[in-house]
């Protein structure tokens, strides 16, 4: 009768670790936002990378047609990869592209730049990740373009692709 009890209560037990983990592999945990499009910019203060100096936000983003926010790191293996990308845009004269620096040590941040060259019209810190997560950013690599009405037109989530910029160049045409 007690090896009956046990092999019910083994069986019932192994049922729901089963049942559990069927459960969990049914279910996705990789989060994407609802809205990528059409967003106002978010106001903020920050400091510049190389100058060490507060801007705002409005003073960045005026006298431009386009602008792109790359939220990049030194540390970030992706943001190394797209990098080529960014230099790429970078030849744009009508373009402004602003370098967002996400929680990164601000000598790693220089010396990549001085490695794989500065895309970047300006660089600004964003040491404790606040201003990323205004854009609606929630991962590294991330892109966002943004019109002269400070409306953010197009978020790209994960490093750009030769594919990502032949898009972003139409919709700057």
């Amino acid at each position: 009768m007690k090896n009956k009890i046990l092999f019910f209560v083994l069986i019932f037990f192994l049922s729901f670790c089963f049942f559990v983990l069927f459960k969990s592999l049914d279910s996705s945990s990789i989060y994407i936002p609802e809205k990528t499009e059409e967003r106002n910019l978010p106001e903020f203060v920050s400091t510049e990378l190389f100058l060490n100096k507060q801007i705002t936000s409005n003073e960045i983003f005026s006298g431009s047609e386009f602008y792109i926010l790359n939220i990049w790191a030194s540390w970030c293996a992706p943001c190394r990869e797209e990098h080529p990308q960014l230099m790429e845009l970078s030849k744009n004269p009508s373009l402004k592209i602003i370098g967002l620096n996400y929680k990164d040590n601000p000598k790693k941040a220089k010396k990549f730049l001085k490695e794989l060259g500065n895309p970047f019209s300006l660089n600004i810190i964003d040491k404790k990740g606040i201003i990323a997560i205004e854009f609606g950013g929630y991962g590294i690599p991330e892109t966002f373009i943004i019109n002269k009405d400070k409306k953010i037109i197009k978020t790209y989530i994960g490093n750009l692709t030769n594919d990502s910029v032949k898009q972003i160049n139409s919709i700057l045409k």
